[in-house]
């Protein structure tokens, strides 16, 4: 079984503890790899060493630092091939979803190699006589705590601002599915200055815990649950001032007017759904909010759809949804399936484990709709995080309202209408920081991304990205 090493200042490493946490299979529980199980003092290594990249990187030109990026996203392509499969066999997601992670990170390193030209300050006339004018500087050392759902993807996307910017970053991988980004360890050790990117394994205990207290480590973003958000938050508070950046949970509501165009409406709700990472997307529309006209049609139509969805194995390409990321995972979706019906939804199709020949080991959750759900339930109220879909009914707007922002999540929302006044009420009534109309599920490059409420603070995938990564210091010349 292979062993993939960290890595800190350059180096490819094993942790000081000596330790390694072994990553299994979501389809049949076979072990795929070993990685190290990283400590406070490799943090403490790490953020070291990246304190010394950031001298000499920070007075890099743009132009080198986009070449850099540039090179990076070159050497993933050249390397697509064993990226998706490993990533594919370590997170349980499908290979054809997959190329969007790949396709994705490779052009946000080109996006953001490009926009270094547009960090750019600004001439405030403050006196007649003086010069006053704003810099844009980057933190320092920055901290980047990555999620399970999306390993690769974020440790790549999610770093690329921070490095143009002129920072130095200190990354920990997801507790599950961690060797993808291993093999981004591995690029950026070939290409990148010793410390300049730490790629450090092991658990949100030690490991996480360390990056969000260094005090060398002036700014953190996080992606995961409100909870572990929360403690992020506390950590870097009890340390330091931080900057600190979350994008976390969703409960999310799309809204079906009784007007919309019923059949892309219908085929959007498993979609947006996400069912092809088994449903472990926050942005996931996990609320269909119908319209009482067009319920019952779209409970028998949405739950046909689902239950047609092919289970399977991630490299089949065939596959609509595959297992889930790890027992925990699954076992947390199966006890929300007993409650739903606890509490009196009603199912319509799924509802249990997978069954059979081939899914005797794994972990398989059927993709599963339930209807008649209300606002109440916990199942309407809390993040799954599985492939659950809750579809629920109302009569005027303004219930519909009412349902779509009574959660303490606010990240995504979809409208479906065909009027316009309608929609653009609708957009500005529901709470969430990013809302689709007549669409559903796609991140649109270059658009800001981020959420309301609990479902976290700061945007990224944008401009607002970058400029979040440097500091404003204001500069007077008098004469």
């Amino acid at each position: 079984m292979k062993q993939w090493p960290m890595l800190i200042d350059g180096e490819l490493v094993a942790s000081e503890s000596g330790r390694w946490m072994t990553s299994v299979s979501p389809v049949d529980e076979e072990p795929l790899g070993q990685v190290p199980e990283g400590t406070a003092a490799d943090v403490d290594r790490a953020a070291a060493a990246a304190m010394r990249a950031f001298a000499s990187w920070r007075k890099t030109s743009m132009e080198e630092r986009g070449a850099t990026l540039r090179d990076l996203a070159r050497t993933i392509e050249a390397r697509y091939d064993e990226i998706l499969a490993l990533e594919a066999a370590d997170t349980g997601n499908g290979v054809e979803s997959l190329r969007f992670d790949l396709d994705f990170a490779i052009w946000t390193l080109n996006h953001y190699a490009g926009l270094g030209y547009q960090l750019t300050g600004e001439t405030v006339p403050a006196t007649a006589e003086g010069l006053h004018l704003t810099l844009r500087e980057p933190y320092g050392v920055v901290g980047r705590i990555v999620p399970f759902n999306h390993p690769f993807l974020f440790s790549v996307a999610r770093t690329a601002a921070a490095l143009m910017a002129g920072n130095a970053v200190v990354l920990k991988t997801p507790e599950t599915s961690p060797l993808g980004p291993m093999i981004y360890a591995e690029i950026c050790q070939q290409l990148l200055p010793p410390g300049l990117m730490n790629i450090i394994s092991g658990r949100g205990m030690p490991v996480g815990d360390a990056i969000a207290r260094d005090k060398r480590i002036r700014r953190v973003a996080f992606i995961g649950s409100p909870d572990t958000g929360r403690l992020v938050q506390k950590a870097a508070a009890e340390s330091c001032v931080k900057h600190v950046t979350l994008e976390l949970g969703g409960k999310n509501p799309m809204i079906v007017y009784p007007d919309a165009d019923y059949d892309a409406a219908a085929l959007a709700a498993v979609r947006g759904m996400n069912f092809l990472w088994a449903g472990q997307s926050c942005g996931s529309t996990s609320r269909l909010l119908v319209h009482e006209s067009l319920y019952d049609r779209m409970v028998d139509d949405v739950g046909r759809a689902v239950a047609a969805i092919k289970v399977g194995r991630p490299e089949d390409p065939e596959t609509g949804i595959g297992p889930m990321n790890s027992r925990a995972q699954v076992d947390k979706a199966l006890r929300y399936m007993d409650l739903a019906r606890s509490e009196g939804a009603r199912l319509v199709t799924g509802g249990g484990r997978v069954e059979g020949p081939g899914f005797e080991k794994g972990f398989w959750a059927q993709p599963t709709v339930f209807a008649d759900v209300t606002g109440d339930m916990r199942i309407a109220r809390e993040e799954v995080f599985g492939p659950i879909l809750s579809i629920m009914k109302w009569r005027d707007e303004d219930e519909a309202f009412a349902l779509a922002n009574d959660v303490e999540y606010g990240l995504t929302g979809s409208i479906w209408t065909r009027d316009v006044t309608r929609a653009l009420t609708a957009a500005r009534a529901v709470e969430a920081g990013y809302i689709w109309v007549n669409t559903v599920g796609s991140h649109f490059r270059a658009f800001p991304y981020g959420g309301y409420k609990n479902s976290g603070v700061g945007r990224e995938e944008s401009i607002e990205e970058l400029f979040s990564y440097t500091q404003c210091k204001a500069v007077t010349f008098m004469p």
